[in-house]
Parts: C-alpha cells; sequence; structure tokens
C-alpha cells in the first residue's frame, strides 16, 4: 500500500511515517518545514525517517494545490493521512492569517487532490478544541462543536464540516480524528510539556494559567499512532455520506498541578511556580469519550501519564544532552 503522508516532519507525523515504515508501507511524507519552532528539531525528526528505504520525503506547502496535484499524479497514493496544520491556540492570536493559509486554504487543497486522484480514505487530524465551551463532559463525537472559542478551534470545525461536505458531493470517504493533548517524545516545544520540562531543567520558573485550575486529558503519543493506524484500515462506507469521527484521547482528564507533580518526580526537581491567569482562548477542562472508538475499532488508549512523562523526560535529557 502507498500512503501520503503530510505534516510527516511534525510530531504526530513522524511518529506515524515511523510507525508505517516498520509496518512495511511505501511512504510519501510531505511538509513545509515552516519556522513556527526550531526547524532543526524537524530536520532531527526526519533524518531518523530516511534510515528507512521504504520513505521519501518532499517539502512542499499543502496549500499549493498546483504542487499537490503533480504530487499526487505521480504517486498513486491509495490512502492520505493529512495531520499538517498550523498549530496552537495562542500563536492563533498573534498570527490569525497563517491558519487561514494552512488550515483553511490547505486543507481544502489537500481534499481536492484526493477527490482528483480517487483515494480510498483520507484520515485526517482534528482536534478536542472544537468541543469550546461545551460544558457537558466527557466531550462525545454527537455533542455541540458550534462554540469555538479560539480561531484554531474554528479551522478545526471548519475542516470537518468542509471533509463532511465533500464525502457528501464526492463520496470521498474521509475519517476525522479528535486528538486530546497528545504528548510525548519528539514533542513541539510550544506545548506544556516541553516547555515545563526546559525551564525546570534550566532552573526558570514555569507558568500556570488559571492559577493552575485546569485539567487535561493528557494522551501518550504512541496511543495516539495506534489509533491512527486502526482507524486507516476502517474506512466509512455508510450511505448516502462516507464520513466519521472519532475522539482519541485517554478518558482521565489530569489536573495541571498533578501533572506536573509528575513531572517534578521524573526530573528529581521541584518547579518554581508562577501562577497567572487564564489565557485568550483557552479552556479549563478537556476529557474524551472514546466508546465509539472503543466499540468500532476494539481500542482503549491506556498509557498513563507518570509512564508518559518519563519517556519524554528520559527523551528530553537524550536529546539535549542533559
Amino acid at each position: 500500500m502507498n500512503i501520503l503522508v503530510t505534516g510527516a516532519a511534525g510530531f504526530i507525523g513522524s511518529h506515524v511515517v515511523l510507525r508505517l515504515c516498520q509496518s512495511g508501507y511505501q511512504v510519501t511524507g510531505i511538509d513545509n518545514l515552516n519556522s513556527y519552532y526550531d526547524v532543526r528539531l524537524k530536520l532531527a525528526r526526519l533524518e531518523r525517517l530516511k534510515q528507512h528505504s521504504n520513505f521519501r520525503f518532499v517539502q512542499i506547502d499543502i496549500a499549493d494545490l498546483a504542487g499537490l496535484s503533480q504530487l499526487f499524479s505521480k504517486g498513486l497514493f491509495q490512502h492520505v493521512i493529512h495531520l499538517a496544520a498550523q498549530a496552537g491556540v495562542r500563536y492563533s492570536i498573534e498570527n490569525p492569517m497563517a491558519y487561514a493559509d494552512s488550515n483553511l486554504t490547505g486543507h481544502l487543497s489537500v481534499l481536492e487532490a484526493c477527490r482528483q486522484f480517487h483515494i480510498e480514505h483520507l484520515v485526517y487530524a482534528s482536534s478536542s478544541s472544537v468541543y469550546g465551551l461545551n460544558s457537558k463532559v466527557p466531550f462525545g463525537e454527537e455533542d455541540r462543536t458550534d462554540q469555538p472559542i479560539s480561531l484554531y478551534a474554528a479551522t478545526k470545525k471548519s475542516n470537518e464540516m468542509m471533509s463532511y461536505s465533500y464525502a457528501s458531493m464526492y463520496q470521498l470517504p474521509s475519517t476525522g480524528l479528535r486528538f486530546f493533548t497528545v504528548y510525548g517524545p519528539w514533542g513541539r516545544p510550544d506545548m506544556a510539556l516541553f516547555k515545563f520540562t526546559d525551564a525546570i531543567l534550566h532552573n526558570k520558573p514555569i507558568e500556570l494559567y488559571n492559577h493552575g485550575q485546569q485539567s487535561r486529558d493528557f494522551t501518550y503519543i504512541d496511543d495516539i499512532v495506534e489509533g491512527i493506524f486502526r482507524v486507516l484500515n476502517h474506512r466509512p462506507v455508510a450511505l448516502p455520506i462516507p464520513h466519521q469521527l472519532f475522539n482519541i484521547g485517554n478518558g482521565s482528564p489530569v489536573g495541571l498541578i498533578e501533572f506536573v507533580e509528575a513531572l517534578e518526580k521524573c526530573i528529581g526537581r521541584v518547579a518554581q511556580k508562577l501562577y497567572k491567569p487564564m489565557q485568550l482562548g483557552d479552556v479549563s477542562k478537556t476529557w474524551a469519550d472514546s466508546e465509539s472508538l472503543f466499540q468500532k475499532l476494539d481500542y482503549r488508549p491506556q498509557t498513563s501519564v507518570l509512564t508518559g512523562v518519563q519517556k519524554f523526560v528520559d527523551w528530553y535529557r537524550q536529546f539535549y544532552g542533559f
């Protein structure tokens, strides 16, 4: 099977490519290698992937429909795993146009290329952010998602609606995955675990927003990859519209203070803490109902926070020489 993975130099994308290569698939990975965070980390992820002969990398922006079409015409892909996007809730406040280019125009370009070249199954990344101000917990796939409180969340909800429309009009089989706070080795420098670890090891304070009164459904990267892998071969065939959505989350939210305590235990140091108000566009709690994933694919994420955080700390120490 020949598979295209967008965002292949990214955190989740690089882990997905590695799993596919190890499983014997032919994988083409694309990424624009933008400078949202340290490009050296992206290049290091790619170097790890290039050790596999069944992987090739093409640098391209997903918003470039002409370039994508040319790639699709030569690639003969059966499946597409679309993970490329401009990430980050807070950055969407500073640079909103980046989200229009990547998350809206880029997603539409991927949809159009998949339509033109008759892709058998498009699996794409959504986000728990789409649940916004929904007060019902845990969040289920049938719950309201029309109250986004950040531009990032709005673009991810738009991706779901755009994909649904292509499934409806063109019978393009599509599966959207709502990821819940993914963490683990090779993670992004803008995410809490990375920032906290870096600060503690450099004897700098960490910032806890909403005065630490937040909780997240932290989901370890290997659990996310396993979910994607299982979904890949579970193409939606229900008529009239072959489109489905799944939450992928651990199903057990952890308080921010508890999360920091786990990190302190793994590092062996106590963090200096600065308590700050809630940030614009943020939510106080996320909690995934992943029952649909279990019922249809017999899978539940299960890595504990302490286990996952320890694996991240071990990777960080090795990668950065601590």
